[in-house]
């Protein structure tokens, strides 16, 4: 079995910090909703923003040999096999992996080697694969990323769905944010286009809000010390709500 590696908070608080000469865009500054933090000017407010676009990687491939859509195995170590091209992935090599999967949207588990195996119970499964960069986030062009469906022991496939749906890679589950850092929310659309199939995503951190029309990591900085629910919602352009089981991601944060 190859070597796995979960989420390192540290990890992701050293690359943010490289990136803090990069231009913000599309800022929005929020108030914040207790009354007894409301019109303090000595209290930083809560600010949703971007950075300029910085695309990596653009001709990166990363392909799935194994499983192919709807296989079916038995429970137990089902196998993974993946082929990168294009893209600096040597294993064992780098201190941090560069290939991460999410398994019905849970947190990603990240990878040094193209060929493992995971231990899973009966069950159909969705598998999202993808590439990050040098900060951790996930390469959003096309090819970078790859899913697929699978079932282990005697399951159903998932009903036949063409909307699109979420994948999630910022924020992780109970991830304690240190205070004074910046919560990173970076999230990947499949199955569809967000400009072309007229998609946005909402994205709150309790009462905070912010939207967004395309791939692009949000950082929310200023946030209070407190508990989080970090809710991610694909929708239409128009505010329909999209009916698929992965549409909507919730994770919980902490910052202490």
């Amino acid at each position: 079995m190859k070597k796995i590696l979960f989420f390192l908070p540290v990890f992701g608080m050293f690359l943010l910090s490289c990136s803090e000469d990069r231009r913000k865009i599309n800022e929005s500054v929020l108030e914040h909703a207790a009354d007894s933090l409301k019109g303090n000017e000595s209290i930083p407010k809560v600010t949703f923003y971007q950075y300029e676009d910085s695309s990596s990687y653009p001709d990166a491939i990363l392909e799935l040999y194994t499983p192919l859509g709807n296989q079916v195995f038995r429970p137990g170590k089902v196998p993974f096999e993946f082929n990168i091209k294009n893209f600096p992935f040597e294993e064992g090599v780098a201190d941090n992996p560069r290939l991460f999967l999410i398994l019905n949207g849970s947190d990603p588990i990240g990878f040094f080697s193209p060929i493992f195996q995971r231990e899973l119970t009966m069950g159909t499964y969705r598998v999202v694969a993808f590439l990050v960069d040098e900060y951790g986030h996930s390469l959003k062009s096309f090819g970078n990323y790859v899913d697929r469906d699978f079932m282990v022991g005697e399951s159903r496939p998932f009903p036949y769905s063409a909307e699109p749906y979420l994948a999630l890679n910022y924020p992780r589950n109970a991830q304690t944010l240190p205070f004074g850092e910046e919560l990173v929310v970076d999230f990947l659309v499949l199955g569809g286009d967000m400009k072309l199939d007229g998609l946005k995503v909402q994205i709150k951190v309790n009462e905070f809000a912010y939207e967004i029309d395309h791939m692009q990591p949000i950082r929310v900085s200023n946030l209070p010390i407190g508990d989080y629910q970090v809710r991610v919602k694909l929708v239409r352009s128009d505010g329909k709500e999209l009916e698929g089981p992965f549409s909507t991601v919730t994770k919980t944060i902490y910052v202490r």
